[in-house]
Order: structure tokens, then C-alpha cells, then sequence
């Protein structure tokens, strides 16, 4: 599914330059849900935006479900990013103005698909996260954890080969944020492979590998027995 080999980023400050990643071999397959955890500065939100295609290395490959991804332009990064990834962001990024089926549908906007079907995938993914009754409220009407509800839901909108998700439950409590690890795993179950960015060592082992990261490099890559959220919700 991911692969990616020696890895390097590096982003200039003043008259030199701070070495952000240093020579990072990763491999994830198909149906995996895995952690990267690390201090700040130790690469893995650096890492996260290479692999969403945000930012790009300074070398090394990355291939993603077979194609080799490089030498993005903003079009063909954003081509990609559509083809084959969602997106789970801490502060959800919804759009304040539309409401919850609209920011569910925008992806398939990019698409080409059709109103219609828009809101008919969006309405069906919103009823996957359980939140059908809330289609038609802004963000502002819903608690932390319908707007990451509603966040999940779009990023499956577009059916994507890789989930990433950039500290899911930061913004969220521990109750809430059990519930949303219900769903993910349960979407794990369900064959989809996500990789999580996480600072929280009860979420990274509800996952089922974790990856740590110390001034960019890989320190440590283990199976663990997953805890399931289920457990405590």
C-alpha cells in the first residue's frame, strides 16, 4: 500500500538548515492501522505531510498503492490527494458556512460527480458515522464530537486507498474521544488502512502497530496487542 525508502526533508533557517527527516524507510499494508508518535520536532507531522502529499522530500521514493509519488505540481499533488487519500484533522477543518451533508459532499465536488450523487454519498456516509438528524446543521450547532463525526465522514466520501489522521482525539474528551476510536477501529475492521499521528499512548495502542520517531528517525516499529475502544465506551 505505502512504501517509502531513506527519506529525507530538510527546511532552511537563516544561513543553514534544520534536518527534519533523516533517512526514514517505512512500510504499511494494505488493511494496517498504525501509530506514529514522537515529541515535538521529532519529524512525524513532517513525515504526516509528506505522506498527505502537503509538502514533498528532499529525497528518497515514496510509492502509494503502486505509483510513485513525485514531482507534484500543485495540480497532480491535489489529482492525487483525491484519488487516494482522507484526511482526519484535530481542529476537524470544517467549513464554518456550509452545513454538515455539504462538508461531507465537497470532496466529491473535486471529483466531477454530480450534485445528486453528491448528496447521496455524502447523506450515506453521514448515516455510517450516525449522524443522518444532522445533516442540515452548521458546525457551530454540533459538539467536538459530531464535528469529528462529520470530518470522518467526509474523508470517506471520496473512498480512499489510506485514511490519515493528524491527532484525531486532540481536540476532544477522553469519553468522546474512546467513541471516535470505536468508529475508526471499526472502519479498520472493515479492511480500510489508516495511519495515525497521535501523542496520546492509550489511542496509539488502540491501534494495531506503532511507529516512534526521535529527532527524525525511526526508533522503534512494533506490532502491539490492540486495545479495543469498545472496552471503555
Amino acid at each position: 500500500m505505502l512504501k517509502i525508502s531513506k527519506l529525507h526533508k530538510s527546511y532552511p533557517i537563516g544561513d543553514s538548515s534544520l534536518h527534519v527527516l533523516k533517512g526514514i524507510d517505512l512500510s504499511v499494508e494494505e488493511g494496517e492501522m498504525v501509530a506514529i508518535m514522537g515529541s515535538s520536532g521529532s519529524g512525524k507531522s513532517t513525515l504526516l505531510n509528506i505522506i498527505g502529499m502537503l509538502d514533498e522530500a528532499d529525497e528518497g521514493d515514496y510509492i502509494l498503492d503502486g505509483v510513485p509519488i513525485e514531482n507534484l505540481n500543485e495540480k497532480k499533488a491535489a489529482i492525487y490527494r483525491n484519488k487516494f487519500l482522507g484526511f482526519i484533522f484535530q481542529s476537524f477543518n470544517l467549513i464554518n458556512y456550509k452545513n454538515a451533508v455539504e462538508n461531507v459532499a465537497l470532496p466529491l465536488y473535486y471529483q466531477g460527480f454530480k450534485r445528486k450523487e453528491r448528496v447521496e454519498k455524502a447523506m450515506f456516509h453521514l448515516g455510517k458515522v450516525g449522524l443522518t438528524n444532522w445533516a442540515t446543521h452548521l458546525p457551530n450547532e454540533l459538539s467536538g464530537g459530531q464535528k469529528q463525526r462529520v470530518a470522518i465522514a467526509r474523508a470517506l466520501a471520496a473512498n480512499p486507498k489510506l485514511l490519515l489522521a493528524d491527532e484525531p482525539t486532540g481536540a476532544l474528551d477522553t469519553k468522546t474521544s474512546y467513541d471516535i476510536m470505536d468508529f475508526i477501529q471499526s472502519l479498520n475492521d472493515e479492511g480500510k488502512t489508516i495511519l495515525m499521528v497521535t501523542h496520546e499512548e492509550d489511542i496509539a495502542n488502540m491501534c494495531k502497530r506503532i511507529v516512534r520517531l526521535k529527532d527524525g528517525v525511526i526508533m522503534e516499529d512494533v506490532f502491539v496487542n490492540q486495545v479495543r475502544a469498545s472496552a471503555y465506551v
